[in-house]
């Protein structure tokens, strides 16, 4: 943490490090109590008689008042008919660096508001805990103490409750997205992913609402550790937090009769709960521009010194000899990439025999990770859940005496307490070791890449290993890209792709991800012959990023978005759907003087949108320039801004 101060309690699990604080309270002559933000737009409010809480900005209604509950093992729920003691206020102030980000500094100015409250049955102390920051509010339960050292829990009720006219965007897995009212939430399923995780009409994290005046809220979670993820549900007034018995894409149990579910979980006291958070922005496509307040409510670093964790661009070995190996790495360093990753099976197939710590006979892995060191470049290697599970502590000394930069681990179960701690033991560890980590399969952010800042990547999300259309990435812009990294697997001229080149290269920009996946499906021969002058966009596009400024955008229709590298160059994206489209976007975010701007734009339509060239030009333009961009049918722009 930089420069930040914090007046007031500080209480519990999950509290910012400060001096000496004085608490000061409340007396209970009300029921309620009100903070607001530092701008003074954004208000929370917590209620004892639900107990509840609630979010306005301006006076208009984000979030009505939502109860607030745990559900006990007993039966019980912990919330309701408990007793009011005291509200305590406090106000954080100042910024904190990330390793990276979408901006080079993150603010975390907020008031906070504590509604200390005592169950005179159970005889537990706990306390709604809530804070009002400029981009969004959050809520989370924090247990002060009780009879016992743990709490036996089933569950949680937080609910959220939006105005009746919002439109909700939401996904399962990695099925398709559904828009629909909050209280009918249902989205399809990827059918090959859902038969083993939790039933039911849910939805995975986070969740988009559009308002009637457009408007956009982004619900998801913060510091979940040692506690179940989040899934939500509808019910007849908004959405309420599930938690995940199940893993989600539960596959490979270890035998007949293996019930993985968990059906209840002890937290120790204290404990606080993740944070339910709502990030809140006047028009959806701003989001973008305040999706810091996810890792800003997170636990601050845990891991010291993290000069090592360097975020950058990969490409995968698709091929599993020696030769191949080097053969990718020249391919990615004249390409100005930063690490080369060997995939699956570069060990084994991935089931039990498989030892991750010895490479199959024909890759010399030691060779071709001193051939990538030589050439600058970072070796990440792969690593199946159940080889991690069974000699993480071999893996992670065998990688570090190798020189390797990271670890890709795949078929990772997220979902129950205990996979939540096996990901936090599995970062921790890697950690402890410099390596960094990149998680796939079902998994979900929630600001961990703040605690432990090698967690540099994840999947979650229906990428281009599934080819998905230009409407879908036009959603993602707004939904499941906004909670967090994502990895995306970015492909360029390939067959499969739903989208055109100058969409897919947009991506880059339009997507935030530290350690972002090109070239996916490629081999360094498919690029012979010809100098591709097109690929220098992502030659040169960053991942992490000293500004963020969205430039507009509709969820599912197109999406604009320009970051500032830390070199000071702009790296802006532009896509559309499958509808042509010209956006006019302003440059005043460019600033002062003048700038050559290269243009990596749509050429001709082609019959399929994959062999739609990209077409390259350059013009000088100001902060006062507007400059008219044009898409082909699922089509983008590419542009860098480049100071003279």
């Amino acid at each position: 943490m930089t420069g930040a101060t914090r007046r007031g309690f500080i209480a519990g699990v999950g509290a910012l490090p400060a001096a000496a604080a004085v608490p000061a309270a409340a007396r209970m002559d009300s029921a309620s109590a009100r903070i607001v933000s530092p701008d003074g737009q954004l208000a929370v409010t917590l209620d004892a008689s639900g107990p509840t809480w609630a979010v306005d900005v301006a006076g208009r209604v984000i979030v009505a008042p939502s109860p607030v509950a745990l559900l006990l093992a007993d039966g019980g729920r912990l919330g309701p008919g408990a007793v009011p003691v005291r509200f305590l206020r406090q106000v954080v102030t100042g910024a904190w660096n990330p390793a990276y980000g979408i901006r080079a500094s993150y603010d975390q100015g907020c008031s906070e508001l504590m509604l200390e409250m005592h169950d005179p049955v159970r005889d537990i102390r706990f306390a709604l805990v809530a804070r009002a920051y400029d981009s969004g509010a959050a809520v989370r339960i924090r247990l002060l103490s009780a009879p016992k050292a743990e709490l036996a829990l089933r569950g949680e009720e937080t609910e959220v409750r939006l105005p009746a006219d919002a439109v909700v965007y939401a996904s399962r897995d990695e099925g398709e997205y559904q828009h629909a009212v909050q209280t009918r939430l249902d989205p399809v399923p990827h059918p090959e992913l859902t038969s083993s995780s939790d039933h039911g009409a849910l939805a995975d994290i986070p969740l988009t609402a559009v308002m009637a005046d457009g408007a956009g809220v982004l619900v998801t979670e913060s510091d979940r550790r040692h506690y179940p993820r989040t899934m939500f549900r509808s019910t007849a007034q908004g959405v309420v937090t599930h938690l995940m018995r199940y893993p989600g894409r539960a596959t490979g149990w270890s035998g007949p009769g293996d019930t993985p579910a968990e059906e209840s979980f002890s937290v120790p006291v204290p404990f606080a709960t993740p944070w339910r958070v709502a990030v809140v922005a006047p028009e959806v496509a701003r989001l973008v521009e305040r999706q810091d307040l996810i890792p800003t409510l997170a636990s601050p670093n845990e891991l010291g010194d993290t000069a090592w964790v360097k975020p950058g661009r990969l490409m995968r070995i698709r091929d599993y000899t020696t030769q191949a190996g080097i053969d990718t790495i020249d391919f990615a360093a004249q390409r100005k990439l930063d690490y080369v990753m060997w995939d699956a099976h570069w060990y084994g197939d991935g089931t039990d025999p498989s030892d991750a710590t010895h490479a199959i006979p024909a890759i010399d892995i030691e060779r071709v990770i001193a051939h990538a060191r030589a050439k600058r470049l970072g070796m990440i290697l792969y690593v199946d859940r159940v080889p991690a599970m069974r000699q993480l502590d071999a893996i992670v000394k065998t990688y570090r005496d190798w020189g390797v930069a990271g670890i890709k681990f795949g078929f990772v179960w997220e979902g129950r307490q205990s996979d939540v701690d096996f990901i936090e033991h599995l970062l921790r560890t890697c950690g402890e070791h410099r390596l960094m980590v990149n998680l796939h399969d079902n998994l979900r952010p929630a600001g961990l890449e703040r605690t432990l800042p090698n967690y540099i990547a994840l999947e979650g999300v229906r990428g281009n290993e599934q080819f998905p259309t230009a409407t879908h990435n036009c959603t993602l812009a707004y939904t499941r890209a906004l909670a967090g990294p994502i990895d995306y697997t970015i492909c360029y001229a390939n067959p499969k792709n739903k989208a055109t080149n100058a969409h897919q290269m947009a991506l880059a920009a339009i997507y935030y991800n530290p350690l972002t996946s090109l070239y996916w499906y490629d081999k360094p021969d498919k690029y012979a012959g010809r100098p591709w002058p097109e690929l220098a966009f992502l030659d040169e596009c960053p991942t992490s990023w000293k500004q963020t400024v969205s430039l507009g955008g509709k969820i599912g229709e197109h999406a604009a978005v320009a970051r500032q590298a830390h070199d000071g160059r702009w790296f802006v994206g532009v896509i559309t759907n499958e509808q042509a489209r010209t956006r006019t976007i302003a440059l005043d975010f460019l600033g002062g003087g003048r700038w050559r701007l290269r243009r990596f734009a749509d050429g001709p339509a082609a019959a399929e949108p994959w062999a739609t060239p990209v077409v390259l030009s350059t013009q000088v333009v100001d902060a006062r320039s507007r400059l008219a961009v044009e898409m082909v049918p699922a089509g983008g722009q590419a542009l860098i801004f480049e100071p003279l």
